[in-house]
């Protein structure tokens, strides 16, 4: 079975491109998610997060919620506002964020190259938002928003992308949020073998983001399961971009309260691992093992003291790992990040500020900022068949709903 394989993909008509595309369903909550599908009749958020069209009291994971879902896809598919491609593709995908631009191939991944992680993870799943997706997956029968994977750099590839990206798009967009949106559908058939056969000679393709869309694809596939009869459902929806373009940024940090400390108190406890010195201004951190740290109006530059760090465990190495394992945990009392409600995770596309409006507002006692993980970090951390603390990565610029999606059949 091929890593990957092209497919018939579903999209909106040109006319219609940008009253469709929607930000992933994840990166808004549903009264977000109301406000910008307001007067958009075709955005996709009445597919991705159909709760929108339902009484504010509606559990967002009960039934007629996947149902509305579903009805509102056979409605964007009956009045031909989504039209699926009569031949197999794959689809060259460009993204552009200001200055930043990354190019990538969307196509279906194999599930069973997922389950034997040649294709593989970094975080563990929660099992309600996994079973959403098994949900919504099997309601709709289609898969609608991409797991976002990336793979070591790959001059073949390289050079058949930029042979694509030469000629001229099919669909070139701009989203609200500015983010540009550029596809070429790639169907020549000595294009798409080579395409295959290239990301076949791969060792392992990693997920930057979509772990529960990916698990859940592979319970649809046993859900579906016809024997040696491969079925749509042994595959899944993927947009895949090479390690030398992807960008990360910080995923920041705010808590509660200090675990009954007074600021002088908690202080004096972080001192005892990092040296602390007052900024006159917001710290972002400039290489690994310093953070910023937002308290009482004032910030701070913490420095970990090098021996408590190690650099021999891909995971522990972390600076997300080093913030918990040294402060968050011991000082502050959150052991398990997953469940703690009294720490929540800010990404770092909101900015420094947001950490000092959450603390100033009272909402929040004190804020973190931290360097970003490295792609290559991701990488080691999967190939020793570990996971990351939740949280760990916040990529940007985000990928479109809407703008391809896999019918199941």
């Amino acid at each position: 079975m091929s890593l990957i394989r092209p497919f018939k993909g579903l999209r909106p008509v040109p006319a219609h491109s940008e009253d469709v595309v929607a930000p992933p369903y994840d990166v808004l909550n549903t009264e977000e998610a109301r406000i910008r599908a307001k007067g958009r009749p075709w955005s996709f958020l009445h597919i991705s997060k159909p709760e929108i069209d339902l009484p504010a009291e509606v559990d967002p994971y009960s039934v007629i919620v996947y149902q509305t879902g579903a009805k509102n896809l056979q409605r964007q598919l009956d009045d031909k506002i989504l039209v699926q491609d009569k031949q197999e593709s794959y689809y060259v995908y460009q993204l552009t964020m200001g200055e930043h631009t990354q190019t990538g191939i969307v196509a279906v991944a194999s599930v069973q190259e997922y389950d034997r992680n040649r294709i593989r993870k970094h975080e563990f799943t929660r099992p309600k938002k996994e079973d959403d997706r098994v949900r919504q997956i099997d309601a709709l029968n289609a898969q609608t928003g991409p797991v976002f994977l990336t793979y070591r750099q790959h001059p073949r590839v390289d050079e058949l992308i930029n042979k694509i990206t030469a000629t001229p798009a099919e669909v070139n967009i701009t989203a609200d949020d500015g983010v540009s949106h550029t596809l070429w559908p790639v169907s020549d058939p000595a294009v798409v073998n080579s395409i295959t056969e290239n990301f076949d000679k791969m060792d392992a393709l990693y997920i930057a983001d979509g772990h529960h869309r990916s698990a859940a694809a592979s319970r649809v596939s046993k859900m579906r399961s016809s024997g040696s009869q491969a079925t749509e459902a042994d595959y899944f929806l993927s947009v895949i971009f090479p390690d030398n373009q992807m960008r990360i940024l910080d995923y920041n940090r705010v808590v509660k309260d200090l675990n009954g400390h007074s600021d002088k108190e908690f202080l004096s406890k972080v001192e005892n691992r990092f040296a602390v010195s007052k900024q006159d201004q917001e710290v972002k951190p400039v290489s690994p093992g310093e953070f910023g740290m937002y308290l009482g109006g004032q910030w701070y530059r913490l420095k970990l003291k090098a021996q408590y760090i190690n650099n021999d465990d891909p995971v522990k190495r972390l600076d997300v790992s080093l913030l918990a394992d040294n402060l968050i945990d011991p000082v502050l009392g959150i052991s398990d990040p997953r469940t703690d409600e009294k720490i929540d995770f800010v990404g770092g596309i909101r900015g420094l500020k947001e950490l000092e409006k959450r603390v100033n507002s009272g909402e929040m006692q004190v804020a973190f900022s931290l360097f970003p993980t490295s792609l290559h970090d991701l990488m080691s951390v999967a190939d020793d068949n570990q996971v990351m603390p939740p949280k760990s990565t916040w990529f940007e610029p985000k990928l479109a709903d809407g703008l391809v999606s896999y019918l199941l059949s």
